[in-house]
């Protein structure tokens, strides 16, 4: 084998590992990138989560990728470490389809029709297919069905190069007597395991191993070995991902490593010790590309029966291995939103909408005690406001950012809408929470003057207070639960708030001319009414966001004048209804 050789099995394995990402990420993508989505929230028990495991990683072509998506989900607090397990022991059981695809590979001509079936004719063909969707199709799904394609005939193409580089390796002593060494269960293991690590993919490991055994020097006794030794070098990668990473996503990564050493300590052991009572007669048998495959397959299958029934077991060991030195209180309640989900935009949405919703959450609960601050003051009740509004800054401006960075990515129109949803609303819900910062810095100035508002006065304010509440309560609702339909009450009750504050403050100026209210009631007033009718304008817009966009339109003003000229017959219905609860 001459420098020629070596050049050909390198440019071979080159081809094979970018058909391979090609052909994964053109599927993903085929899959709507619906994948990660799904994978993240049907895991409810182990059985769900391998099966989720192996379907998504059989899909994406990579164990590595499933299991670093699943480092994020803990990483992130949107997933346990005990879901986690159920998903990785799916994965190493997934990865094992590429094996399966490679042996195409092994296709041959024969004259006649045969022919047709080669591995060089079916790989042109599909070739030539896949180009012409890339190239001359403007709809998104043909193209990524063109990449698949494409990847796929890239990489039969890596596998035949990696072939025909290590044909002659079939009469040279010196690779087959290092081939014997192999046959070694130990040494085996550590060069699969070493060779995994560096090439970072099982799947790329295992076409490797079938392209060498074209070469008729891969016996089963190499072949088990190694096999069980890149399953531990698959861990690599996984391990990577964890840098970085809180104790529980370093935890996730882990259970990698732990699950894969674990099998193959447990299979290596009765195996060989089996052998050894009463050896196998098919030690010696020449492997096959489909043989790898097989061998590959089972192996994976009996180390995923053998644990799925430890997880619990499996989590307490991960728990050791990776103590929580800090003894870390609980964090505060919200989310981190994960980096690594940036190349996965519908995880990336997911967290995002999880994470947002929050923060309409909060923004409400921090007006809700604001509000009760001006009934019953207290220091405490002002420094939780204060406080939580600093949380809700740190969600807009966390958020903020994430979503642009997310905006660099290719999405689809529906993702389009969701970020410009989020980016459109983000400041609004801050906005909320800082108007009820202010009102609480009113109530504390009402409490430290003891200032009391006239009868008449304290009435109208409780009224639109009530008013100011439950327009907060139906925005968050709708934009939590994406219900357009109560997103449309929004308007008619923040035009009923406009009108409150209008005759509020006619009456104020009349009460001041009769010297029922003083100057200093006056100014308070007004800071409230100003700060509830802001409020009120904030859930407008979010509302107007959740309608237009889904409209495929963003024109505020044209929405609100249309609504409000029109008339419609569900905004008067409203309105009135409003109307008849919140009176003065």
């Amino acid at each position: 084998m001459d420098i020629s050789n070596v050049i050909a099995l390198l440019s071979g394995i080159a081809l094979f590992l970018f058909g391979m990402s090609l052909m994964g990420d053109g599927l993903k993508k085929v899959a709507g990138n619906r994948l990660e989505v799904i994978l993240y929230r049907l895991t409810s028990n182990p059985i769900k989560g391998v099966l989720l495991g192996t379907g998504v990683t059989a899909v994406i072509q990579s164990s590595s990728a499933t299991s670093v998506m699943v480092v994020g989900f803990v990483n992130s607090g949107m997933m346990k470490v005990r879901q986690a397990i159920g998903i990785i022991l799916g994965a190493i059981l997934g990865t094992s389809i590429t094996g399966w695809i490679i042996c195409l590979s092994d296709l041959g001509g024969g004259g006649g029709w045969v022919s047709l079936f080669s591995t060089a004719t079916l790989t042109g063909i599909i070739s030539v297919v896949g180009i012409i969707l890339r190239m001359s199709s403007s709809n998104s799904v043909r193209m990524h069905v063109g990449d698949i394609l494409m990847g796929f005939a890239v990489l039969m193409f890596g596998m035949s190069a990696m072939s025909g580089a290590v044909a002659p390796l079939r009469t040279n002593e010196t690779f087959l007597n290092v081939m014997t060494t192999f046959s070694n269960p130990l040494l085996g293991i550590l060069f699969g395991a070493l060779f995994t690590g560096v090439l970072q993919s099982a799947s790329a490991a295992v076409g490797i191993l079938q392209a060498l055994a074209s070469t008729g020097a891969i016996s089963f006794s190499v072949a088990l070995p190694i096999i069980m030794g890149i399953a531990i070098g698959a861990a690599v990668p996984v391990l990577f991902s964890a840098i970085g990473a809180n104790v529980n996503g370093k935890r996730t990564a882990y259970v990698y490593l732990v699950i894969d050493v674990v099998g193959v300590v447990l299979w290596a052991s009765i195996f060989y010790l089996i052998n050894a009572i009463s050896p196998f007669s098919f030690m010696q048998n020449t492997m096959s590309s489909v043989g790898i495959a097989f061998v590959n397959t089972v192996f994976r299958f009996l180390m995923v029966l053998a644990l799925m029934p430890c997880i619990q077991l499996i989590e307490k060991f991960i728990i050791l291995l990776v103590p929580d030195k800090r003894a870390q209180q609980v964090k505060k309640e919200g989310m981190q939103l994960e980096e690594r989900f940036l190349r996965h935009p519908p995880l990336a949405i997911e967290q995002s909408r999880i994470t947002i919703n929050k923060m309409a959450m909060k923004s409400q609960e921090n007006f809700d005690d604001a509000v009760a601050l001006l009934g019953l003051y207290s220091a405490d009740g002002y420094k939780r406001v204060a406080d939580m509004e600093s949380e809700v800054d740190g969600y807009e401006d966390m958020l903020g950012s994430y979503l642009v960075k997310l905006t660099v990515n290719e999405l689809s129109e529906r993702q389009n809408k969701e970020v410009s949803k989020f980016l459109h609303t983000i400041s609004d819900f801050e906005r909320i929470s800082d108007h009820a910062l202010n009102i609480s810095e009113t109530a504390k100035e009402l409490h430290e003057k003891n200032v009391t508002f006239s009868k008449g006065a304290a009435h109208e304010l409780q009224v639109l207070q009530a008013a100011v509440v439950e327009i907060v309560r139906i925005t968050v609702k709708a934009f939590t639960a994406n219900d357009l339909e109560l997103a449309k009450r929004v308007e008619p009750l923040e035009e009923l708030i406009d009108d409150l504050c209008d005759e509020m403050k006619l009456h104020h100026i009349d009460r001041l001319q009769r010297g029922v209210c003083t100057l200093m009631q006056g100014f308070i007033f007004n800071d409230l009414l100003t700060n509830y009718e802001r409020v009120a304008d904030h859930c407008s817009n979010i509302a107007v966001a959740m309608i237009e966009l889904e409209l495929d339109s963003f024109d505020t003003h044209e929405y609100l004048n249309s609504v409000k000229q029109l008339k419609e017959s569900s905004f008067a219905q409203h309105y009135e209804q409003y109307s008849k609860i919140y009176s003065i």
